[in-house]
Formats: C-alpha cells, structure tokens, sequence
C-alpha cells in the first residue's frame, strides 16, 4: 500500500537523503561528481527545501507500508508549484530511490500532481528534465512532450541543460 502526503518541515531531511541517494544512479552518466555535489547542497538543504517552500513549492513524501511488519518507509517525493505560469503547474522534482524505480511510483507522483492540479482549475503540467536524462521516455510514456531547449546558468560555472516538457489537463 503507497500513500502521498506531505512533507513536514521535520521531514526535509529525509527529502535529502532520498536526493543524495538518487542523484548518483540518475545524473552519474550526465554530470561531474562536482556537479551533482554543487546541486544537492544548492537545492537539498532544509534550509533550501523550506526557501522553495516559501516561494511555493509544494513537497509530497511517498510512503510504501508493509503489512506484514506493519512499517512505513518513504521511499520518493515530489514537489510542484500551483500557477507557476498562469494556469501551468510546473513540477520541480519528483524521485524515487533507486530500488523501487520501475514499479509505478513515479506515475502515481505524476497523477497525484495531474488531480491536484486540475483540482486547482490548472489547464497543463510542465517540467525541466535534462536533456540526457534517461527519465525523457517515462514522462513522453505518460503524455509529456518536448517543447524547447532550456539552459540555465545555476552558478559556479555550472549550467542546468533541460528540456521543457509539458502536458495539458
């Protein structure tokens, strides 16, 4: 059984640590050890996670539970923003720890967000996703397209090379 909730501010630790154990097997082939490290910190402090909070962001846990030893692990997490163009909602991250990948976790964060947002009177969905991530297939899998090359100077020399992907409600 899987549940979507929020994050407590308690919690942002373990949005970090799903990050840092993520990032390696999703970005490894794509960018430099120094990269990956420059982005975590930037983006997955709970001081940063709370600052994305504050300019509104949402951030959801996925929770597996095993009924046999009746525990909960969080094992993903998603995060979106309501409106972040007029009547888009944009999800900024969305991940699930590299042992569960594959088993549908990634589409029920991606419907969670569609319901919350069309909820929301939202008319479609956009995201960034590296334009050599392998993660391309599974978001055109679920609807996405390719609209634009996007590049983004994230600082110390590092740039953010995406392809903005959008799918309407």
């Amino acid at each position: 059984m899987t549940t979507i909730r929020p994050a407590s501010p308690a919690e942002y630790p373990t949005i970090e640590l799903i990050a840092r154990a993520t990032w390696p097997s999703a970005y490894g082939e794509i960018l430099t050890p120094e990269q990956i490290s420059y982005m975590l910190n930037m983006m997955y402090s709970p001081r940063a996670i709370a600052d994305q909070v504050a300019a509104g962001q949402e951030f959801y846990l996925l929770e597996t539970a095993n009924m046999r030893t009746h525990s909960k692990q969080v094992v993903g997490y998603v995060s979106h923003q309501v409106d972040y163009l007029p009547g888009t909602t944009k999800i900024h991250k969305l991940y699930a720890l590299p042992g569960v990948q594959g088993q549908g976790f990634g589409r029920r964060m991606v419907e969670h967000v569609k319901e919350f947002a069309a909820a929301a009177g939202q008319q479609k969905l956009r995201l960034d996703v590296n334009y050599k991530n392998r993660a391309i297939g599974f978001y055109e899998k679920l609807g996405f397209e390719r609209k634009e090359r996007c590049n983004t100077d994230i600082g110390n020399g590092y740039l953010m090379e995406d392809w903005v992907m959008e799918m309407p409600l």
